[in-house]
């Protein structure tokens, strides 16, 4: 029996929320609907998609592979309806884009991915930098739109946004860590442990900023601007990292598994939106890649 759209997403929305129940209340539906999808889907693929435990489900390994497949049929799906319900070479002309450095590979290559299938006859250009920069060019109307993170923009009164993601920070850690077999970890038990500290987005200044709060100074044994190289000095044990849920993937390039792990208190949150300056008149390319944003928003 060939899996189904049904079924994947039901598997996609286990593998965001962890939980049987928390993927039910997120779909409207029973768990027992949720967890019948899910053992279909294994049974057809022959394969352990999630590892069950006390606290909910892990993806394995095999789960996070098929999730990047899984999350591109229903990506296709989505784009071959919105191709049925308008003409797909209507759009012509230019688009400015400018994205901040942690959503780049996150959140604005599916937007745009999926703006470009149903719009090809629309030239799309890019450009990557601070959240400031890109608020400096969108008021001076040299960028059409931008994606980015929002939680700290500084000129609200002359920009429109548009929230389409909310990540909470979350504790990351070697397999084996002794804080990994907690469900929740205090920000006191990190204050003697080595940090691995991401300097993209004021992500670092905003972990400064969360442990100074609970009266802790922070360890940084290492210092990069990518988010891969955390990955893998995490996961081989070079130190934790306290980053936003929105990044983390439980598997380094060289295949080492990394936990998370929730962190007691009241923690910030990293917000991403698509932004775009106030009042001006917007391009049909520019109105179509705002829903395109949209979109994105409602699938997560």
């Amino acid at each position: 029996m060939a899996f189904t759209l049904r079924q994947l997403r039901y598997f996609l929305a286990v593998a965001e929320s962890g939980t049987v129940s928390g993927a039910a209340q997120a779909l409207a539906i029973s768990q027992s609907a949720v967890t019948e999808a899910i053992r279909e889907l294994e049974a057809d693929l022959g394969v352990q998609l999630f590892e069950r435990h006390p606290r909910g489900l892990d993806i394995t390994q095999k789960g996070h592979q098929f999730l990047r497949h899984a999350t591109g049929i229903l990506g296709s799906v989505s784009d071959a309806r919105l191709s049925l319900s308008k003409d797909p070479d209507r759009l012509s002309g230019k688009l400015h884009v400018g994205v901040t450095s942690l959503v780049a590979g996150y959140v604005l290559s599916d937007i745009l991915s999926r703006f470009r299938r149903a719009n090809p006859g629309v030239e799309v250009t890019a450009l990557e930098d601070s959240g400031e920069y890109l608020e400096h060019l969108l008021i001076g109307g040299e960028l059409d739109a931008a994606v980015m993170v929002t939680t700290n923009m500084r000129d609200r009164m002359a920009l429109q946004t548009e929230i389409i993601d909310t990540s909470p920070y979350q504790l990351w850690l070697p397999n084996g860590h002794e804080l990994s077999t907690r469900t929740s970890v205090s920000i006191e038990d990190l204050v003697d442990e080595p940090i691995i500290m991401l300097r993209v987005d004021e992500i670092e200044e905003a972990t400064r900023r969360l442990l100074s709060a609970f009266g802790a100074r922070p360890r940084v044994a290492f210092r990069t601007r990518s988010v891969e190289a955390v990955r893998s000095l995490v996961a081989t044990g070079a130190g934790i990292a306290i980053l936003p849920e929105l990044v983390y993937r439980r598997w380094s390039l060289e295949g080492d598994r990394i936990v998370s792990r929730d962190v007691s208190g009241s923690l910030p949150v990293v917000q991403v939106g698509v932004v775009w300056r106030k009042g001006a008149p917007l391009s049909p390319a520019t109105r179509e890649f705002i829903r395109s944003a949209q979109t994105y928003k409602n699938v997560r």
